[in-house]
Formats: C-alpha cells, structure tokens, sequence
C-alpha cells in the first residue's frame, strides 16, 4: 500500500471517527424539537456546545491538512473521480473550517440551542420583543463568523454565509433570479387576482383529528417510498428532516384539526428530504461528502418536487382521495378528486410562508432573503424587524399582519443561525420544476402511475439522478447532468402557468 492511499485511509476513517460525534449532536438536536422538556434547554446548551467544539476539532486537525495534501499529490488516486470529488470537497469544507476559531463554534452553538428555546416560547405568546435580545445575539455571533469565514475575500459577508448551504451561490446571482421571477410571476398573479375565480377552499376547512391526520399522512409517507424502518415521523413546532446517518432519518410535522391539506403538504415536504436522505449512500461512505446532498438547493428541489408536483397534481388526489376517505370516514364523500385538486392549488396572499401557494411562496423567500442581509450588516436593527416585516407584507402581499407569531417569529431558520439558508427553497423550486420535465420526458406517462399509487419510478429516477452521487458533483453541474441543460427559471414559469391559467380560467 503507498504512502499516499495510506493517507486517503487514514482521512476516511478520521471523518468517520468525526461523523460519530456529527450523528449524535444531530440526535439531540432532533429531540430538542420533539421530546426535550423547556427547563432542559440549558443542559441541551453545554451538550450541543461541548460536542460541536469537539467536532470542529476534528474537523480542522491538523493531520487532515497534511493527509489532504498527500492525497492531492497523488495523481492515481484523483484518477478516480469520486475519490477526487472526496478528496476536492474535503478540501472545500477545511479550508472553510480552519478559518473559525473554536471558541466561536462553541459559543454559537450554545446560543443558538438557548435562541430556538426562546423562539419558541415568543412565538406561543406572539411576543417578539421577549426574543428580540437573543436574535440580535445570534446575528452578531454569524457576523462574526462571516467575517473569519469572508477572509479578505471579495464576497459580501452574506455570500460567506450563503456559501454553507449553496456552495458558489452569490446574494447577486439570488437577486438576478427573484428580479426574473417577479416579472414573470406578478402579472399572473395579478391575472388570478381579477378573476377572482375560487377554485374550490371548502374541502380544506373540513375537521379532521389530529389521529387521523397522522395514520393518512403516514400512509402516504410509506406509499411514495419512505422507509419507516429506517425512520420516523413526529411533531414538533416547525416541521423539519434530521437526516442523522444510514438508518436513521427522523422527519416532523404539525397539524390543524381544520386544515388536513396543509399538515399533508407539510409532511410530503419533509418526506422528499427524507427520501433524499435515505438514497444517499450514507454506509458506503461516512461522514464523507460523497454520502452527503450536493446543497440545500437540491435538497429542497426533492422536498418542494414531491410536495408540490406531486401533491398538489390531479393524479395524486385519484389516488390519494379514495385512501383519505378510509382514513377519514365520511367527511369527504361529498367531494371529488377535482376538488382536492382544485382545493390544493388555490392562489391566495398567505401570511404563512409554509401554507402559502406555489405562485405567491417565492415572495416570502425574498421578503426574507432581503430582510436577513440587512440583519447581518447592521442596516435594520433587530427591534425594528417586526416593522420592516409588517411592511414588506403589505408591498409584496397586500396583507396586514395582526401579530408577530403570523409575522417575523413564524419561521424557526434564525433562531438557528441558518442565515443564508432561504434562497435555497426558491433555488429548490427552479431544480424541482427542471428535473421533473426530465422525469416526464423519460419516464413516459408519469400522471398515469401516480394515479395509481405506482410511486415507485418515479422514486427510481431520483435515486438514479440525484440521490446516488452525494457531492460527486456542484449542484448545477448534477443538475444538467440529470435535465440535459444548465439551470434555468422557465420550467418552474411554464410549469405554474400551464397549471394555474386552465385552472383559474385566465
């Protein structure tokens, strides 16, 4: 064995050994949102922030710098290519992560387990004022980290945070992508908005327990392809997927006993991340980028392609609808699968981001991207976000915000630190819409299986296309690699007007 492979060797089981830790602070951060009792937020603090710090050691060893470098040396070994995509994109998490100093690590987990704690009881109140302190601490504290992360770079410090979760992305190419879907989505908007045409809301509104809710949506969840021996399904406060490591990936939802529809697309989201997590090859390769996803962008594009072009189709309902009857008894006898279909793509200004529609959602992530850059440079203080917010509403949506639970506390993505991180679901819808023209055009009569409940070849291309190739490839180079053709917005603009125009008549 050379002294080179030996070094590939040697790093592979160093991250493996750093994985272990990675896993188990992920499976308490899962149990912080479903099972931890409040009074435990604190101890969860010192848990998480003791173990994050020892991940970043691991992470920023020494040794891995100098394995690295062996390794790039070695011209056999980055013949192969998905050693060298190993090998490239270890790199690219190493030299992010030696640039922040542990002591910041631990500080920033501590607070932001502390900050989700305090979210959560402010938004039960509605009371963002109570949360305001905390918020501005986790936003100092990711500046901070920005700042060793930008490094003399010429990126903005939000492309230093950006770069976490869509690797290349910039606040300028996101700003060129929502300039081009406003001008393509607002006059349809608008279309629908005169018609006023309502397509059909009753059947969203029909009261439905809670226990029923779960047994359907579990039912479905296993229908399309999820492996519930391998995972789990719970609630908490915001829905969420913890792909925590092979065999293990634990989802969540919420419900309303008056809106099943909305619990359902919830679950479906968090079902295509957890799809995409079980089709990773975690076990071949741990805690190695080749067993993780390409970027939150082609996360979400599973997430939002099975809550949307499959949730929200026709043939979804002509499966789904007899299925929700036996669930739910008689309450939906009066109702075709047209009217589930029609329920389910209503366009309408929601003041709830995860309930909105397809063709007004992408106005909340740019509501939020815009707001969360100001945030970080210090351009709007945190005591004046619930204001700029209720504005924002009132531009983009024409909607007045009665409270801060419905406004600026109803996400959970800053409490966490995750700035940087909502560009990707606009990102994920583009991906969503690209890659299913590619499933349509070789997959065949993909309307007639779902309407069948035959999920599975359409699981199968996924698995194929995507899933299997971890971070072998940049986001945007697997995804013309899987369309045939570099990413772009009109399929996502024909998909929602070729759906939308019929439906409402415009």
């Amino acid at each position: 064995m050379s002294e080179t492979v030996s070094s590939y060797d040697r790093l592979m089981a160093h991250l493996r050994e750093a994985d272990l830790i990675g896993t188990s602070i992920s499976v308490l951060g899962w149990d912080q949102e479903t099972m931890m009792p409040p009074r435990g937020a604190a101890l969860r603090a010192d848990q998480i922030a003791t173990l994050s710090g020892l991940y970043h050691e691991l992470r920023v060893d020494q040794r891995v710098g100098e394995w690295l470098a062996a390794c790039e040396a070695d011209g056999a070994l980055l013949s192969d290519a998905r050693a060298a995509a190993n090998v490239r994109e270890i790199r690219r998490d190493y030299d992010r992560e030696v640039l922040i100093p542990g002591a910041l690590v631990r500080e920033l987990a501590q607070t932001t387990v502390l900050a989700q704690q305090s979210w959560r009881e402010a938004r039960e109140r509605s009371d963002f004022a109570a949360f305001a302190p905390t918020l501005a601490k986790v936003f100092a504290l990711s500046r901070a980290k920005a700042e060793c992360l930008q490094n003399g770079d010429s990126g903005t410090l939000y492309d230093a945070l950006m770069d976490a979760y869509e690797p290349g992305a910039t606040a300028v190419q996101i700003e060129t992508v929502f300039t081009e879907l406003r001008s393509s989505l607002a006059p349809l908007i608008a279309e629908i908005a005169r018609v006023g045409n309502e397509p059909g809301v009753l059947v969203r509104h029909e009261a439905i327990s809670t226990p029923q809710q779960a047994a359907f949506n579990a039912l479905v969840a296993g229908a399309v392809g999820f492996d519930f021996s391998a995972g789990r399904l719970d609630v908490s406060t915001h829905p969420f997927c913890e792909g925590i490591g092979a065999g293990d990936t634990r989802l969540t939802t919420r419900y309303r006993d008056d809106s099943f529809v909305d619990s359902l697309s919830s679950t479906l989201h968090e079902v295509g991340h957890g799809l995409y997590e079980q089709g990773l090859p975690k076990a071949a390769h741990p805690g190695q980028p080749l067993g993780s996803a390409a970027s939150l962008g082609i996360h979400e594009s599973q997430s939002r392609l099975w809550e949307n072009l499959v949730g929200r189709s026709r043939a979804f309902w002509d499966w789904a609808l007899p299925q929700a009857r036996e669930s739910f008894g008689p309450v939906l006898d009066g109702y075709d699968p047209g009217a589930l279909f029609r329920a389910v793509n209503v366009v309408e200004p929601s003041l709830i981001r995860v309930e909105s529609d397809e063709a007004t959602y992408n106005l909340h992530i740019m509501l939020r991207f815009d707001l969360e850059r100001a945030l970080l440079v210090g351009d709007l203080p945190v005591d004046d976000l619930p204001g700029a917010w209720n504005e924002r509403m009132r531009q983009d949506l024409g909607m007045d915000v009665p409270d801060d639970r419905r406004g600026c506390l109803q996400d959970i993505h800053w409490s966490m630190g995750a700035i940087g991180y909502f560009p990707t679901y606009t990102l994920g819808n583009l991906y969503a819409a690209q890659l299913w023209d590619a499933i349509v055009r070789e997959i065949g009569d993909i309307d007639g299986m779902m309407s069948c409940g035959e999920f599975a070849p359409l699981l199968a291309w996924l698995r194929e296309r995507v899933h299997r190739f971890g971070r072998t490839y940049p986001a945007v180079e697997l995804c013309e690699r899987a369309t045939g053709t570099p990413l772009t917005a009109e399929p996502f603009v024909r998909y929602l007007t070729g759906k939308l125009r019929p439906l409402y008549g415009v």
